[in-house]
């Protein structure tokens, strides 16, 4: 077979596996590729921003991962509303404090560990203080775990907080 044959034939075939890819990913799209929010995010902790643990996403619902991201905060510190919303849930769970908000349109966040003195339905808005950082739960002391759920799922929340970079495509060949 000639290099021009060959390099037909390597066209052809890169042709059909780009047009059936599509078609084997149309399935349940991308929790990610969703996300849209009426507000900008701002980070929960005041101050620089320094992210101790990476959000690291599961490979199946039940796998280990990293469900959100820790970020340095004294204990004792204050915490903001990373976007509006309305407090879903505040009290403990297991050994930790914890504080979750519904945002709205699918978007729930929670933020422990997080003493915080709120009840279920109060609105919070954008940078209102929500509680005080605490201890407990798996985040390392002097850190504040941000986990954020779009319909039930974990997503990235470098996501809403402008911190994942966008894939660039570069020309091939």
């Amino acid at each position: 077979m000639s290099g021009l044959a060959r390099r037909l034939l390597a066209v052809i075939l890169l042709s059909v596996l780009l047009a059936a890819a599509p078609a084997a990913a149309a399935g349940a799209p991308d929790p990610e590729s969703r996300i849209e929010t009426p507000e900008v995010w701002i980070w929960p902790v005041t101050g620089g921003v320094r992210l101790v643990a990476p959000y690291i996403a599961p490979a199946h619902a039940y796998g280990p991962g990293h469900r959100g991201v820790d970020v340095a905060a004294a204990i004792g510190s204050e915490a903001v509303a990373p976007a509006s919303g309305t407090v879903a849930f505040a009290g403990t769970v297991v050994d930790r404090p914890l504080l979750t908000i519904d945002h709205g349109g699918g978007l729930v966040t929670t933020l422990e560990p997080l003493e915080a003195d709120f009840s279920p339905g109060d609105p919070v808005s954008r940078g209102d203080v929500v509680g005080r950082v605490a201890s407990g739960g798996h985040a390392a002391p002097g850190s504040l775990h941000l986990g954020v759920r779009l319909d039930g799922e974990y997503v990235n929340p470098l996501l809403l907080l402008g911190g994942v970079p966008r894939a660039v495509l570069l020309p091939c060949c």
